[in-house]
């Protein structure tokens, strides 16, 4: 099988001792059996009653801890997203860590003008194809959401046109289930049947509930629908830390656990030991200026931990990558992409999503997908298990060069070099001089001119006639 392991070797980190872990997990049962939370979907109410849970006078639906361990038995520690060609590709589980671009954002940079403009469904293709074209992107999401299209059209319109534009698998947004099951059937197209994509899911479905404590009509109906026909599926709450969450980091983290672990049961319980992804945005509400940060401090620190807790957890977990709160590829875009990315990577974090977003995630930029993709490759190589042998301790090499000698005539480093030095594109590594003769431009032109070079000479394997015609019939029942 082809080797899709993206699991570092060196530089772990941890933000939680055990027993921060057990706590709060203790206190998310709480929340759950105590409190309770209210579901506005009478076929997923009646799937948590019917399996142990209770409702109150109120309405509350609660859940005993041991449903939450049972359905932490049922739940798979890792499974298999294969590619277009039903080709493994990414091992979701473990420490394993994927980064892909992100969803339906309203504006985009324009590669050609610089401009901040309206989004189009071509631009949806068209992140595609780059994200096809650039190795260190292991997953696409839409990048864009077409200005004044309806979301019943939008959505599917989306995912047939991501099939073409690139064979790498998919993690999808949506609006109800009239429109995932337009993506259900095109996919089944694309793999040959229901059973062959039951076998070999090609994509993931995003999911996220309401918080505080509110499981939406539309959020129970996408998951018991994907739970059912063996979709991998997320549940992410968005608890805002002092806007529908604690403002205090234990607090918001451990309430969007509870309702993850809520909607976990749920999904269990329809369907054990069908594919789901844990997690939480746990944002940020700027008290100074009402944004909710995509990159402050604040939460960087609650992802680390919710990663963390997922981690504990042995369920395969969304993360994020590669985003920026700020409104050009600058400094503080770079800083900031590059932090999540290399944390991301160091907790372990499985499908981690935003690579390109700008501007709070309301802006996007093909630019920036292409300047993180080179620091995905860089914290990669940074982040390398360190081989200690006699061959890498070099001692025989030490000998024969002697005192005040040099290496650059050893077989030993012509042997190791490419695997020793990792070379940048983008990213600067010359002299002031050289980088001057080779016209001065800064990193976020070099990406630009990037972005546009693969635009225009990357091929995506063409589609046969035959699976064309049978996705653009489903399109057209639209």
């Amino acid at each position: 099988m082809t080797d899709v392991s993206r699991q570092i070797g060196a530089g772990r980190v941890s933000f939680l001792e055990e027993e921060q872990k057990q706590r709060i997990y203790d206190t998310a049962l709480g929340i759950l059996a105590d409190i309770g939370m209210v579901v506005l979907h009478d076929e997923g109410e009646a799937v948590m009653l019917e399996g142990g849970c209770t409702k109150d006078e109120a309405g509350l639906v609660h859940v005993p801890a041991a449903l939450v361990e049972k359905a932490r038995e049922t739940v798979p520690a890792s499974f298999m997203v294969y590619d277009r060609a039903g080709e493994p590709a990414m091992d979701l589980g473990g420490l394993r860590s994927y980064y892909g671009n992100g969803s339906d954002v309203m504006h985009l940079h324009d590669l050609e003008t610089g401009e901040r403009r309206l989004a189009r469904l071509e631009d949806v293709s068209e992140a595609a194809r780059l994200c096809d074209a650039l190795p260190d992107i292991d997953f696409v999401m839409s990048g864009a959401y077409p200005d004044g299209m309806d979301a019943q059209e939008a959505y599917p319109r989306q995912f047939r046109a991501m099939i073409a534009a690139t064979t790498k698998p998919l993690v999808m947004t949506a609006g109800g289930v009239e429109t995932v099951d337009p993506m259900y059937r095109l996919a089944c197209e694309v793999r040959g049947g229901a059973g062959a994509l039951r076998d070999k899911p090609y994509f993931v479905m995003y999911n996220q509930p309401v918080t505080p404590l509110k499981h939406p009509f539309e959020t129970v109906d996408k998951l018991l629908f994907c739970a059912d026909r063996g979709i991998p599926s997320t549940y992410c709450p968005s608890p805002v830390a002092g806007g529908t969450a604690p403002i205090t980091t234990a607090g918001q983290i451990t309430l969007g656990l509870a309702e993850a672990l809520f909607g976990l049961v749920m999904h269990q319980l329809r369907a054990p030991g069908t594919p789901f992804v844990i997690g939480q945005g746990p944002n940020t509400l700027d008290m100074a200026t009402s944004q909710s940060s995509y990159n402050s401090p604040e939460f960087i620190r609650a992802y680390a931990c919710e990663v963390e807790m997922a981690k504990w957890l042995g369920i395969p977990n969304w993360g994020f990558s590669g985003h920026t709160d700020a409104q050009v590829v600058d400094a503080q875009a770079g800083m900031e992409a590059d932090e999540i990315t290399k944390l991301s990577m160091q907790l372990g974090a499985n499908l981690n999503h935003d690579v390109g977003y700008m501007d709070f995630g309301l802006s996007g930029s093909l630019a920036e997908v292409v300047l993180v993709a080179e620091l995905i490759a860089r914290n990669r190589r940074l982040l390398e298990a360190i081989e200690v042998s006699d061959e890498t301790l070099a001692v025989d090499v030490l000998k024969a060069v002697g005192p005040g000698g040099d290496f650059l005539g050893q077989r030993h480093t012509r042997r190791h070099l490419r695997g020793n030095q990792w070379r940048a594109q983008l990213l600067n590594r010359a002299s002031y001089d050289r980088w001057l003769e080779g016209g001065g431009l800064d990193v976020a032109e070099k990406a630009r001119r990037k972005a546009r070079l693969l635009l225009a000479t990357h091929e995506v394997p063409a589609l046969p006639a035959e699976l064309i015609a049978r996705l653009d019939a489903v399109i057209a029942e639209l």
